[in-house]
């Protein structure tokens, strides 16, 4: 049996996006869901998981919405409304201008949020994707701080795995891509082989609403994945080739 990451990304960043990934984790494959903890519906969307037995990550965000930590500490990652800088700035620059003690203060707090909603340490962390080192630096020393189970970026063409507790996960994401079809990266996903690890696709399911519409630029692809993550033919395909969805929490 063939044993695969199926992830879903962004909780709490819309309802729409909430209400998406809780079709997608009640009446679909998703069982592995990463938390944006400084978004207004959070709570909203943990509310609508809370009786199902989900891996919960922290997906640590610098580049939507507010953060946690005092605006006027964290200038560099930070706009004058005290809201984060936008992730098309950290695309827009050749230079890191994340300054790392500031990060990690925030990183902190994300981390010291998660505890407080959650209850207990994330099952795995994580960053919502900014191409940034120091940015990552941070990630790693939180981890390290208390002993999480960081997952690690896969940046640039020679990146497509990640190291993950003993093993490696090779990541698959195409729904940046154009023509994108979340059927075809599903299979390729799961069919491929990979000997030292898993291979991980990363979903963004949800519906649409104006929040993601104004400040998200993934909006069509978000649809197309619920509609493929709930579609039961897609069950019986998984099924009928004898792969299993795992948890991050399952990897020992």
């Amino acid at each position: 049996m063939k044993k695969m990451i199926l992830r879903a990304d962004d909780l709490g960043y819309s309802k729409a996006i909430n209400l998406g990934i809780s079709e997608s984790v009640h009446n679909g494959l998703i069982n592995n869901v990463g938390v944006m903890v400084n978004m207004p519906e959070t709570e909203n969307g943990l509310n609508l998981l809370k009786d199902t037995d989900v891996c919960l990550g922290l997906h640590t965000v610098i580049c939507t919405g507010k953060p946690l930590s005092d605006p006027k500490l964290i200038p560099s990652i930070t706009n004058f409304d005290g809201t984060f800088v936008h992730s098309k700035v950290y695309r827009s620059v050749n230079k890191d201008f994340v300054n790392l003690d500031e990060v990690v203060m925030e990183i902190e707090a994300q981390y010291q949020k998660f505890v407080q909603l959650v209850g207990r340490d994330p099952d795995y962390f994580e960053g919502h994707a900014v191409v940034s080192d120091n940015f990552i630096k941070g990630l790693k020393i939180v981890a390290k701080r208390h002993n999480l189970n960081f997952l690690d970026f896969a940046l640039g063409p020679d990146s497509d795995s990640v190291p993950f507790k003993n093993i490696r996960l090779y990541s698959y994401m195409d729904s940046m891509n154009d023509n994108y079809d979340p059927y075809d990266t599903l299979r390729r996903a799961a069919l491929a082989e990979h000997e030292d690890g898993y291979s991980m696709m990363v979903c963004h399911p949800g519906y649409l609403d104006n929040d993601i519409l104004t400040h998200s630029s993934l909006t069509i692809p978000r649809t197309q994945e619920v509609a493929m993550l709930t579609n039961p033919q897609t069950r019986k395909w998984i099924d009928q080739n004898d792969i299993s969805l795992i948890k991050y929490s399952d990897i020992k």
